[in-house]
């Protein structure tokens, strides 16, 4: 019988290493991989793909990412590539005279290095946008910058308490300065026009698109539901599901109402039923357990330090009780739910370890294949659990370098030891723990060629500044298999993520063989064409 699709002159990356040459798709699956043998499986239809030496690799999997939030970001106020305040102000500048039709200025992508402290504010805005409300979060999502219209608006004042969940940023009288974070985003956030569901299901295809072009086949959405404003993916998913555009396969996380308990997990088993549709499954329980480091909310072990170096009375925020935590968990375990946390600081790794830890001596072994994203700060007395509790590590590899927002916002804080704490990766792939790795776009670039490259190098794409903790390097071949067969492990997506006979044929070309070239060239590698079960969605140009 011929195949339909041979790939043939070049590597391929088999679960044993650049072991073939040639690989047979017929229908959405691999049928044959091996040498010249496979080439006999040619007929009149058969498409052949010539390498030309390029390698051939599973498709990669995005095990934490927003894809409609991005979208929509893009088609907004765009502010993501902006390094100074005067760029992110002309940004906004632009699009306000571009959009005056448009009631609030929304969109985001600031960087929190370009402002003084993090934290840009009100004025700035006021300068440029005096008349209609501005809202913008920053890359990371953990704080918005406002102007004074907003802050009208949203009843914003000096004698306003701080929410529970986050801080408005003041000055020394006590007037808000502009910033809004983590829970504090939402004073504003819930005032703002919501997105259409025409526009939702836009920015979804306009997202896929983008991210098949980086060569990612599947995904897990790391946020479905409503959250400080951030509009809910899950209509788009089943839209796009049912009608036949969704070409990714996708993992939606409900998100965990961290305002409430254990009341809201019989709507979270509804929401699982009548999201779930074709390459959409609303698996999973997103449960954020604290914020960043970067603003200070990030939940730590013991407490931040000043600028001085001095202990202070900070030691972040626990976004979900850690006492009712193992309980939640146990019960969204017992109904097959993978739990997938947020998880940044020591305090809360630790906390997720330990929820896991209740639910594994409740339930018994499962199959139900919690993770923990984010991994900035871990306690060396942890990294051991992840193997020995079944937790894979969920890493986003960007982050894992010197820039700015480490070297001027974090490690100052964290101190000298805590500083060598940080994104583990080495360490934790040493103490047999299994990795995933996701970007958590718009936060950071959803390229997986470009995390990968600082896995392997921990410097930034084009950086030539120190090695980041250069113990916690990670070969190409472990990046990549983060990047695929661990990803797709967290998504369930068993018959996907590895070369192989039997499975499904989601595949992509590169424009060369990294394997080939220096470790420090990695990030210079693009996508040539990229498969889901045996369909081109993408061909580069």
């Amino acid at each position: 019988m011929h195949t339909d699709l041979l790939f043939t002159g070049g590597p391929v990356l088999t679960p044993e290493g650049r072991t073939a040459s040639a690989v047979a798709v017929t229908g959405d699956r691999i049928t044959a991989v091996g040498h010249d043998e496979v080439l006999e499986l040619a007929g009149p239809r058969t498409e052949v793909v010539d390498l030309a030496g390029r390698l051939l690799l599973p498709g990669f999997q995005d095990a934490h990412v927003h894809p409609v939030p991005a979208g929509l970001e893009l088609a907004r106020c765009d502010l993501t590539g902006t390094t100074t305040a005067e760029e992110s102000v002309a940004a906004v500048r632009a699009y306000a005279e571009a959009h005056p039709e448009r009631a609030w200025i929304l969109g985001g992508g600031w960087s929190m290095e370009a402002f003084a402290g993090g934290t840009p504010t009100k004025e700035l805005l006021d300068a440029v946008v005096p008349d209609r409300p501005v809202y913008l979060p920053n890359r990371d999502h953990h704080g918005a910058w406002v102007n004074s219209r907003a802050l009208e608006l949203a009843g914003i004042g000096r004698d306003t308490p701080d929410p529970a969940d986050g801080r408005i940023e003041r000055d020394a009288s006590g007037e808000p300065t502009g910033t809004l974070q983590e829970g504090a985003m939402q004073l504003v956030g819930r005032l703002t026009p919501p997105a259409t569901a025409a526009d939702r299901l836009a920015a979804l295809l306009h997202a896929q698109r983008h991210l098949h072009a980086l060569g990612i086949t599947a995904w897990q959405d790391a946020l479905v539901g409503d959250f400080l404003g951030m509009d809910d993916p899950a209509e788009a998913y089943r839209t796009a599901a049912r009608e036949g555009t969704l070409t990714a396969r996708v993992v939606g996380a409900l998100w965990w109402d961290r305002a409430r308990g254990a009341e809201q997990i019989p709507e979270l088993v509804e929401k699982r039923r009548e999201s779930s549709h074709g390459r959409f499954r609303a698996s999973t329980v997103k449960l954020m357990l604290d914020g960043v480091a970067e603003n200070g909310t990030a939940a730590l072990l013991e407490p931040y330090l000043d600028r001085c170096g001095c202990a202070t009375a900070n030691r972040g925020k626990s976004f979900v009780d850690p006492s009712q935590l193992p309980k939640y968990v146990t019960e969204l375990d017992a109904l097959g739910f993978q739990c997938h946390f947020h998880a940044l600081g020591d305090r809360a790794v630790r906390d997720a370890l330990d929820a896991v830890e209740a639910a594994r001596a409740a339930n018994g072994p499962g199959d139900t294949r919690p993770h923990l994203a984010h991994l900035q700060v871990v306690h060396p007395d942890d990294v051991p659990r992840f193997a020995r509790l079944g937790a894979t590590a969920n890493i986003q590899p960007l982050w894992a370098a010197h820039e700015p927002q480490m070297d001027e916002l974090t490690i100052p804080f964290l101190g000298a030891e805590r500083a060598t704490w940080q994104y583990p990766f080495g360490a934790l792939l040493r103490s047999g723990a299994r990795l995933a790795a996701g970007s958590d776009w718009p936060v950071s670039s959803p390229d997986p060629l470009q995390g990968i490259h600082v896995a392997v190098n921990r410097v930034e794409p084009g950086g030539t500044g120190p090695v980041f903790l250069p113990e916690e390097r990670l070969d190409l071949a472990q990046a990549l298999t983060a990047y695929t067969a661990g990803s797709a492990y967290v998504n369930h997506l068993d018959d996907t993520g590895r070369v192989a006979v039997g499975a499904l044929a989601d595949l992509v070309v590169l424009d060369r063989d990294p394997f080939a070239g220096p470790p420090e060239e990695i990030a210079r590698t693009a996508v040539a064409l990229t498969y889901v079960g045996g369909e081109r969605v993408y061909a580069a140009e």
